[in-house]
């Protein structure tokens, strides 16, 4: 089947960091925080089902699928035992390169949760996550949302079910994306995060997986010019 032109995936890649950039320019994320939260702090915070469930056993199941796809480059079920062996190891290192992506930005981060800020309850004021080098006198290490990322990580999927099935590339990718909003959006109910964190976690964990994808096509063109043609006879 013909796949979907990298350049287009690019340009929707492109277009996406705009909308970024455009949602961290209207003010949002206060918006929606204080929504979700007041000088008492959020009462959801703690909530046995938010922690428990949405938060550590999320985490806990990612985590298994993760050791799962590891697992399928050698023993490949359901719809994985029609991408050949390279394929599935890209699908497994794609989710695990998303997750260290994410969580290597998290820790250069000066960004503080929500729940930190003053207003809230904490000791840090508003900085915008743009200013580099600034801190807001809170902990940091809060941008972007890496809770998120145990389902925007799998999105890299996408690139790699495409070559055998366009539908169910698209049922991964929904999933995936339905997924990480529903994470997202129990956090930032939690003052865990701002609603740009987990978007931006979506946009890096695509971009990891279009990388990829990007380097694993040229690698495999290039292997292809190179490969000595064999002789028709004598």
């Amino acid at each position: 089947m013909t796949r979907p032109p990298i350049f287009r995936l690019g340009v929707f890649t492109l277009v996406a960091l705009v909308a970024l950039m455009a949602w961290d320019a209207t003010g949002g994320d206060l918006l929606l925080a204080r929504m979700a939260g007041s000088q008492l702090g959020f009462p959801l915070r703690e909530n046995p089902f938010m922690v428990h469930v949405m938060h550590e056993g999320a985490r806990n199941l990612s985590w298994a699928l993760v050791i799962l796809l590891f697992a399928a480059i050698r023993w490949p079920f359901g719809v994985l035992r029609r991408l050949d062996t390279g394929s599935r190891a890209q699908l497994a290192l794609t989710v695990l390169g998303s997750v260290i992506a994410v969580s290597m930005i998290k820790h250069a981060s000066h960004t503080s949760c929500p729940w930190d800020l003053q207003e809230f309850g904490g000791v840090a004021r508003y900085v915008s996550h743009w200013s580099w080098g600034v801190s807001d006198g809170g902990p940091g290490g809060c941008f972007p949302a890496g809770h998120a990322s145990a389902a925007f990580a799998y999105m890299g999927g996408y690139f790699v079910l495409r070559r055998v099935s366009s539908r169910a590339a698209a049922i991964w990718l929904w999933t995936a994306v339905a997924a990480g909003l529903v994470l997202g959006v129990a956090q930032q109910l939690r003052g865990a995060h701002y609603m740009s964190h987990t978007l931006w976690t979506a946009w890096v964990c695509w971009t990891v997986g279009l990388v990829i994808e990007m380097a694993v096509a040229r690698f495999g063109a290039r292997s292809t010019s190179t490969a000595v043609p064999a002789h028709a006879g004598p």
